[in-house]
């Protein structure tokens, strides 16, 4: 299971000499019983990265005359092979599963080899060579596999469930029975009024504790959401008494359940819808909030250009892209400051710069690492009218040339808490 931590390794490496590979293997139901479609596909993706490879090893000679530069690249063009050969073996072992992807990130000029297992819904087969790793697959994976707590409970029982990347764990179980006493015990029904009390009293103690464990799992990252399954459409009002504000806020949605009696296959679907449309809600909500307050000169952004410079001041929570969004711009191949005119030399430094043919796919490691609630957003006629990209802001400051820094310059905002820098965060990696 891929974590937070790995994530933030993936978007921190940089190879100047753009030798990192990314390769997602997407399962395919086989055309017949040689599975070899799969195997084929690889060795044909595994070629043109290396025609790739040799073209910028070919420029890179003719750019250093110098010899040891020259052997340095070889060497470095070498690495690339051994990694895209090991790739290609791989895949070898790969075919006929259909049960999961696999995402490998490599580089070995500097010692890089790191494989995942992934729900088998990716888009398609890749193999892609850059500086930085290709994430914006398994970001969109992450957006719809996000990582939620499911609670089961009744008057005296209650069950956790762990949802991570389409995998469903039960984590916790916790029963506490009740006083077996009627109203008809004692004289007049009086023992039985008390035992009524005792039962009631227990039943609260039972959801307290419950409440109390779902306050601790958040605060501790277990989880970022979660969703209620109960005997009720609705939560039985003792239980929501119990929870904290903060865990009340994080509830995703509620479906009908029996504790004991509902197979792991309907808790994975309920899920699923639920967190499916919280998160179209959320994408929408945040959509008209950004365009609304870019139209008031307030805490929103849009097009390319003052997307990029409120990224560089800090200024961005929630980033908002066309799914299907492509744009060019210009890196500083100094200080890494990106740009959306196609100047030669960086506003910034004064550097000469390089182009970035994919600025969506470029930002998304700073997103990454900076903790941006993201959004894919599908086919919306407003959201085209934009740009296909915009951003909703914490803050607004005073942006002009003199205030321009690099992105890697740019802290981390030391006012979000640790829950707003779990895995979970990147469920806004999510298609609106």
């Amino acid at each position: 299971m891929i974590t937070r931590e790995q994530i933030h390794e993936l978007a921190e490496f940089e190879d100047q000499s753009a030798r990192a590979l990314s390769f997602y293997f997407q399962p395919t139901p086989p055309r017949n019983k040689a599975h070899k479609e799969e195997a084929i596909l690889t060795k044909d993706l595994a070629r043109e990265a290396m025609r790739q490879l040799e073209s910028r090893s070919k420029s890179n000679s003719g750019t250093n005359s110098n010899s040891h530069s020259h052997s340095h690249s070889k060497d470095k063009f070498e690495s690339a092979r051994a990694d895209l050969d090991r790739i290609v073996r791989l895949s070898q072992d790969l075919r006929g599963n259909g049960a999961h992807a696999k995402a490998i990130f490599a580089c070995s000029a500097q010692g890089f080899w790191r494989e995942y297992d992934l729900p088998a819904q990716l888009t398609g087969t890749q193999l892609l060579v850059n500086r930085h790793f290709h994430l914006k697959p398994l970001a969109q994976l992450l957006g719809a596999f996000p990582s939620l707590g499911i609670v089961l409970v009744d008057r005296h029982r209650a069950r956790l469930f762990d949802l991570r990347l389409g995998e469903l764990t039960e984590r916790e179980g916790f029963f506490h029975p009740l006083t077996r006493r009627g109203r008809g015990d004692g004289f007049a029904g009086y023992d039985g009024g008390h035992a009524e009390r005792r039962v009631a009293d227990e039943t609260r103690q039972h959801f307290k504790f419950v409440a109390d464990f779902l306050k601790d799992a958040l605060d501790k990252g277990m989880f970022e959401k979660w969703i209620l399954g109960c005997q009720e459409t609705h939560s039985p009002p003792q239980f929501e008494a119990q929870l904290h504000p903060y865990v009340a806020q994080k509830l995703l949605g509620k479906f009908p359940a029996e504790v004991t009696h509902i197979s792991r296959q309907q808790i994975l679907s309920q899920a699923e819808r639920i967190f499916t449309e919280a998160q179209e809600r959320r994408c929408q909500e945040a959509l008209r909030e950004t365009i609304n307050q870019a139209r008031h000169q307030a805490r929103g952004v849009t097009g390319l250009r003052r997307v990029l410079n409120s990224l560089e001041m800090g200024e961005v929570q929630t980033l908002l892209v066309g799914q299907s969004y492509h744009a060019q711009a210009v890196e500083c191949s100094g200080c890494g400051h990106l740009d959306a005119h196609l100047v030669s030399f960086c506003p910034v430094c004064g550097r000469e710069t390089r182009e970035v043919v994919d600025v969506g796919e470029a930002i998304l490691p700073w997103v990454i690492r900076h903790d941006i609630e993201l959004f894919y957003v599908k086919d919306d006629p407003e959201f085209d009218k934009v740009g296909n990209i915009a951003a909703l802001l914490r803050f607004r400051s005073e942006q002009n040339t003199n205030n321009l820094r690099s992105i890697a310059d740019v802290p981390r905002n030391p006012s979000l808490s640790r829950r707003a820098r779990l895995v979970g965060r990147y469920r806004g990696l999510a298609s609106g």
